[in-house]
């Protein structure tokens, strides 16, 4: 009960933030989609650690982030430049809603499908809906720091909104941090949380422009992500091709009481 109003809460905040973001209220708009991604973390393992994981919390999880990160930002990025070029905006909107569906789809999909190797949650496979929430918001943000909006800035807001909406459905790996504070040694309890503090401290006092370095950072991290995608790959496939190697050579022949089958 109590992960699902975490949820609720947190669908609220993208459905208010869809409303600053028509009144122009930028600011309050970006706070209630950042405020949608704090609870949209905390729902998870509040599940967790009251064991109350279900099918219905889940559906309604996925419900909530389509509205809080595909068509909340769709909206405000519409609102605020994009509607300039009319239909053509309006297109690369749902282009980019578009995409935070299909990105949830999959991922509910691959839930129920055949589960990968273990190091495989070390990764997601594109950019996550939150992530592409706070990342396609980097022109506003930007633009809230001051930096000044040249001529025909609506056509380059359009294409870079397109452009991550596609990394959200792509084969990308990008890394999922979930292995981020689950074993923190005691003697680093402390100092965890000061940097933490210390962060959240910027964020408010700073909040345009930690959102717009951390953006940066979070694009500039796909690279890396990837190559050390194919890092842990192709060990892994070394390790399994040296199991196979091993398991043939202390394999009896078909004819010493096995099948060619097993």
């Amino acid at each position: 009960m109590l992960p699902s109003i975490v949820t609720l809460l947190a669908l609220c905040a993208g459905l208010t933030a869809i409303r600053m973001g028509v009144e122009g209220r930028f600011e309050l708009a970006i706070g209630a989609i950042i405020l949608a991604a704090v609870l949209d973390g905390v729902d998870g393992r509040v599940a967790r650690l009251l064991r109350s994981q279900s099918d219905f919390g889940s559906q309604l999880d996925s419900l909530a982030d389509f509205v809080n990160f595909g068509v909340a930002p769709a909206i405000i990025l519409y609102s605020w430049r994009m509607d300039e070029l009319g239909s053509l905006g309006w297109i690369a909107a749902l282009i980019f809603a578009i995409c935070g569906a299909l990105r949830l789809a999959r991922f509910n999909a691959a839930l129920v499908g055949e589960q990968p190797p273990a190091w495989h949650s070390e990764f997601f496979v594109g950019v996550p809906a939150p992530a592409g929430a706070v990342t396609v918001l980097l022109p506003l943000t930007l633009w809230k720091i001051g930096l000044p909006v040249p001529e025909g800035a609506a056509i380059l807001v359009a294409t870079y909104t397109v452009a991550i909406g596609l990394l959200m459905v792509s084969r990308l790996p990008t890394l999922s941090g979930k292995k981020i504070g689950t074993a923190i040694p005691r003697e680093s309890v402390l100092p965890v949380l000061v940097v933490s503090v210390f962060v959240i401290a910027l964020l408010v006092s700073y909040t345009w422009s930690v959102l717009a370095i951390g953006a940066i950072l979070y694009l500039a991290h796909l690279p890396f992500a990837w190559k050390r995608f194919e890092q842990r790959r192709r060990a892994f496939s070394g390790h399994q091709g040296q199991n196979g190697s091993a398991g043939g050579a202390e394999r009896p022949a078909a004819g010493e009481g096995q099948s060619p089958k097993d």
